[in-house]
Parts: structure tokens; C-alpha cells; sequence
């Protein structure tokens, strides 16, 4: 809560906050929101213009775009959370185990996360699927596999800077377990800083998904997804180039909301960042006297 109260100190917090609320409130409320069924075809209303039956007009099948665009935020924002989740479950062993064992197992594990990062993630992520094949689980999976890399090299420098402090050592002479130790004492030293990164890699999952989904590998039709909903709409883009602007102002919008929310909980937990802008504060104060 304490949080909380900080960030809606920010007011470009607040707009990634609202803006993140309500598109979850879109997601999970989806079937009662959303006019049509997204799926429904109607070859006799295929491309219509805005009305009042169809907000947003028809795609080249009949099928509702706002209905489509509805659905499509639970579709986004669902896939990517769990994303995020895999990663820093992943990365947290990883990191982890590398940073307070140390060794050879430390070496090892990360000479295994150099080659992971030698790759560009996307590049990585489209070679995966295509072997794997299209589909939710090798989306996840491969998306999953692309990230971890990253956060648990963040992962092992916090541990490392945090494993000699002397609390760590006072829990070592009494006798605690390495796995309490991790868990109990080194663990909530990394939560903050995976936080902020979950945080803003939630807009990268995003656009990852709409990005293999655009080329044919990430969600398959029929469906709802901005990002094939983009690779839809390239065969009308003269005629309604709505098609692809409306789910890309979808995908620009949600990025823009987390981005926002990442970067004002950056400064909210990094206790430089904050110590600098209270500094900033009162030398406002002493300027206006």
C-alpha cells in the first residue's frame, strides 16, 4: 500500500495505472462488454464502415473489430503475464542458486545465460517456434526461454552483493540451511529490482506476441489477436486502413501504460532515485520560498 501511495504521487503513474485497470477490467469482463460474438462470420457484412450496430465497422470476414479488439486485450494481456511469471519463477532459481553457490555451478549456469543473450530474443523466440510449431504453449515456452537470461544475471548480482553483508553471515554461524537462507534472508533483497523489470518487459511481451502472431507463429485464427488482427487488415489497407490502426493503437496504448508504470516504480524503489527526487522537491520549496 505504501507503494501505491507513491506512485499516485506521479500523475503519468496515475495514467498507466487507469489505463492498466481499465483495459484489465476490459479483459476480464469481455463476454458481458463485448457487442457481438468476436468469432461470429458474416460474409454479407464484411467491410461495413461504423454504425450503429458495429462501432468499429466489420473486418473482411463480417466479424466485429471492437468485439475483436475486446477480446484481444484478454487474449494480450493474460498470454504475457504468465510470461512474465515463468521468467522471474525461472530466473529466480537460476540466479539464485548461481549467486550464493557459486563455483563452478555459478560458471556454468552462467556461461548457459551468455548463450541465451547472444541472441537477438526475437530472432531467438521465431526459430523456436518454428521448430516447435505455432501454438500457445510453444509461444509461451519460447518467449519464456528468449527472457530468462536477463533477469537471473540481475538475480546473481543482487545476490552477490547481499551474500557477504553480516546478517547473511550471523545465519550462517547459527546454523541455517542455504535454501532458508535464500528463501528467507536473499530473496526479498531481489524483488524489488524484478519488479521494475517485470514491469516494463509486461509492454515487450506484448509486442513480442503481437509480433510473432503478425507473422503467422504466435496466436493462430481464428483466434482474436492485435497482432494478427494487423496482418489481417495489410490486404485492405487502402480501402479500410482502420483494420490495422485500431489494434495497433491498442498494442501502442497498453505498452505506453506499463512503460509508465515501469519507469515511476523505478524511481519509487531505487532508493537513489528517490533520495534525488526529494532533493529536487525541496530545492523547489527553498526557490519559492
Amino acid at each position: 500500500m505504501a507503494i501505491l501511495r507513491k506512485l499516485l504521487d506521479y500523475k503519468l503513474a496515475c495514467l498507466g495505472l487507469s489505463l492498466i485497470l481499465l483495459l484489465g477490467l476490459t479483459a476480464l469482463f469481455a463476454p458481458i462488454i463485448a457487442p457481438h460474438d468476436p468469432l461470429a462470420v458474416d460474409l454479407m457484412q464484411k467491410l461495413q464502415p461504423p454504425s450503429s450496430r458495429f462501432l468499429l465497422g466489420t473486418d473482411h470476414l463480417g466479424r466485429c473489430i471492437l468485439s475483436r479488439l475486446i477480446y484481444g486485450s484478454r487474449v494480450s494481456l493474460s498470454i504475457s503475464l504468465v510470461v512474465v511469471l515463468f521468467t522471474t519463477a525461472v530466473s529466480l532459481v537460476v540466479g539464485l542458486t548461481a549467486g550464493y553457490v557459486g563455483g563452478r555451478v555459478d560458471s556454468w549456469l552462467m556461461r548457459l545465460c551468455d548463450v541465451f543473450l547472444a541472441f537477438p530474443a526475437l530472432i531467438l523466440s521465431l526459430a523456436i517456434v518454428g521448430i516447435l510449431g505455432a501454438g500457445l504453449g510453444n509461444l509461451i515456452f519460447a518467449l519464456t526461454a528468449t527472457h530468462w537470461a536477463g533477469y537471473a544475471r540481475i538475480v546473481r548480482s543482487r545476490v552477490l552483493s547481499v551474500k557477504e553483508s553480516d546478517f547473511i553471515q550471523a545465519a550462517i554461524v547459527s546454523g541455517t540451511s542455504k535454501p532458508s537462507i535464500m528463501l528467507r534472508h536473499i530473496l526479498p533483497y531481489t524483488i524489488a529490482e524484478l519488479a521494475i523489470l517485470a514491469s516494463l518487459d509486461v509492454s515487450h511481451m506484448i509486442l513480442h506476441i503481437a509480433g510473432l502472431s503478425f507473422l503467422g507463429l504466435g496466436i493462430q485464427p481464428p483466434t482474436p489477436e492485435w497482432g494478427a488482427m494487423i496482418n489481417d487488415g495489410r490486404e485492405y489497407f487502402r480501402r479500410m486502413p482502420e483494420l490495422m490502426l485500431y489494434p495497433g493503437l491498442m498494442i501502442f496504448l497498453t505498452t505506453l501504460a506499463f512503460n509508465l508504470v515501469g519507469d515511476v516504480l523505478r524511481d519509487v524503489l531505487d532508493p537513489r532515485m528517490e533520495q534525488q527526487r526529494q532533493a529536487e522537491l525541496l530545492g523547489t520549496k527553498l526557490q519559492n520560498g
